[in-house]
């Protein structure tokens, strides 16, 4: 069994530590099974590409992995960062619950029966 990641791809998220502490973004791969998340405009690194036919060589930027634990999920009603909780509702269907206004942020998938 995988690790799982408290963030999905397209979710705000506030970086908590490290040389990009305090930015926000937007999430944009997730790799679960090393627990890292690729931010969008954070940890940019510096990466040299080779020439070739269709693409002029150089130096080029981009973002490169962070540990899922260094972010934290952005809440989309109270616009703060907060903790995920986990919630069953009537009709069998899991959703994920903003800690500080105990508001449904989206459902995830149907609970197993």
């Amino acid at each position: 069994m995988g690790n799982k990641v408290h963030v999905n791809q397209g979710d705000t998220v506030y970086v908590l530590t490290g040389k990009d502490a305090g930015k926000r973004g937007k999430v944009l791969k997730v790799f679960p099974d090393k627990s890292r998340v690729i931010v969008e405009k954070v940890n940019i690194v510096k990466k040299h590409r080779k020439a070739k036919q269709t693409v002029p060589g150089g130096i080029i930027d981009q973002e490169a992995a962070i540990h899922s634990s260094n972010v934290m999920l952005i809440c989309d009603k109270c616009k703060t960062p907060t903790k995920v909780g986990k919630l069953i509702m009537e009709n069998g269907e899991k959703a994920r619950l903003c800690k500080k206004c105990e508001e449904v942020m989206d459902i995830i998938k149907k609970a197993k029966e």
